[in-house]
Parts: structure tokens; C-alpha cells; sequence
């Protein structure tokens, strides 16, 4: 190949290296948005929508079965240490869960404690359906009864005094608070520090949820494999006519 020919081949393969080495640097100039509302204006495919109209018009049916009736407003508004719908979640957690408690230990609970925040929904006057039962516990929160010392106890009341807070408990407990002191019955009986209480609650609770701590590290935990809001659907259909009101279980002097 003579020289020129040579020279030019080789300053045509570098040029070639150097591009193909070339690194280029992008920036961004311009970002966009655009929002996509998902509503009616939207077409439907109508094979999807008649794949899914059986199990639609099922679910719809389902939720909005009729399972009890209210007489009145049931709320958790309507006190202040303690509310008609706080009370009536805590007695009907314990009156379905003890006896699934009690075939499972032999034992009984002795009370039963939930969150204020818990309670999702208020009951209007009126039918219920299952729908209710879901407005008002849309978690999937299972039941466990914690075996707690008469030290976790007095820390539970302790938590009680400091909230100043409606938080649901059932009516085995008959607690009066002035200040940081306080007279706590437990069925009837005097408080005893040196015994352990069985208390009904949720797994996101005991875990520590809202702050209740005194749920945590119990002496014994126990599964009982059942939904709060199973739980509130099962109760709804025992009874007609829903009933609960404010019993002064919680209160101050």
C-alpha cells in the first residue's frame, strides 16, 4: 500500500476510535405530567366486565345484607372516658371471644381493652349490614390475650390516666381515677398487684401499637385465630336490636 494510502487509512481507523469512544453527556431539559382519571369517561372492555359481573353483583349483595338494626346513634363521641361504641365493641369482643378462650386454656379473660383510634366508623340509627362491620374495622386485626402482670396492669391504668381518652373496655372493669391515683375493680374484686389478669386485645396492640407498650412481653400469649371484624359481623347477626350505653366503668371523681 503505498505511504499517502497508509496515512490516510490510519488517521480514518483513529478518527473512527475516537468517536466510537466518545462518551456524551445528557441532561434533562423538560419534565411532564399528566394525570389519568380512572372514571366513567373511561371505555370498558366488555369481555372483562362480563367476566367479573357475577362475583360484582355477589360482593354487593353480600355487603349490603341486612344483619341487625340500631335503635339509636351508636358513636364514640358521645363521652369522655368512655363512649357507647368503645363499650360496645369491648363487650361483644368479650363475650365471643372468652368462651373460644376458655375451650382453648380453661381459663377466662378477665376484661378487654382496644384504642380509641381503632374505632374507624360510627353506627347511624337504623339498619346495619355488613358493610357497618367493615367501616368500622377495615384491618385485619386478629384477637390475642396476653397474661399480664399486676406491674403491666398498673401501667395499663397509668396509660389510661395520661390519654384522658374514650378507649374501649369491656364492662368487666370498673375503673375511677382522680388525678394520678386511682380505685380499679376487676369483676367485682379489688385490683391485686401480686396476681396476673388475662386481657383480651389485638395483635397490633400487643405488638405495641398506639403507644401500649404494657401489651408487650407478656407472660403468656395467646392466638385465638379470629378477626375483630369477623367478630363484629357474628355479633350483629346474634342480635335484632343492637343495645349499649354509657355505664360509668370508666370515669373520674
Amino acid at each position: 500500500m503505498p505511504t499517502t494510502l497508509r496515512k490516510i487509512a490510519i488517521v480514518f481507523c483513529l478518527s473512527i476510535l475516537l468517536i466510537s469512544c466518545k462518551k456524551d453527556k445528557y441532561a434533562i431539559v423538560k419534565i411532564t405530567a399528566k394525570t389519568v382519571a380512572i372514571d366513567s369517561t373511561i371505555a370498558q372492555v366488555d369481555t372483562i366486565t362480563k367476566i367479573i359481573a357475577p362475583y360484582k353483583d355477589k360482593m354487593l349483595k353480600e355487603i349490603n345484607t341486612v344483619i341487625s338494626y340500631a335503635a339509636n346513634d351508636i358513636v364514640r363521641t358521645d363521652g369522655v372516658l368512655e363512649s357507647s361504641l368503645g363499650n360496645l365493641l369491648a363487650d361483644l369482643s368479650y363475650e365471643r371471644s372468652n368462651p373460644i378462650f376458655n375451650k382453648l386454656t380453661g381459663k377466662n379473660i378477665d376484661f378487654a381493652m382496644f384504642n380509641y383510634g381503632g374505632i374507624r366508623a360510627g353506627i347511624n340509627k337504623g339498619v346495619i349490614t355488613n358493610k357497618h362491620a367493615f367501616e368500622l374495622m377495615p384491618f385485619e386485626n386478629m384477637y390475642v390475650v396476653v397474661e399480664l402482670s399486676g406491674e403491666k396492669v398498673i401501667e395499663l391504668v397509668q396509660y389510661l390516666i395520661r390519654g384522658n381518652t374514650a378507649h374501649p373496655l369491656s364492662k368487666q372493669v370498673n375503673l375511677t381515677i382522680s388525678n394520678t391515683n386511682f380505685d380499679l375493680k376487676i369483676n367485682n374484686i379489688p385490683f391485686d398487684k401480686n396476681k396476673t389478669y388475662h386481657v383480651l386485645t389485638t395483635d397490633y396492640l400487643q405488638s405495641g401499637g398506639d403507644l401500649m407498650n404494657f401489651f408487650k412481653n407478656p407472660r403468656k400469649r395467646y392466638s385465638l385465630e379470629y378477626k375483630m371484624r369477623d367478630c363484629i359481623v357474628d355479633y350483629f347477626k346474634s342480635i335484632d336490636t343492637l343495645k349499649t350505653q354509657l355505664d360509668r366503668r370508666f370515669k373520674r371523681k
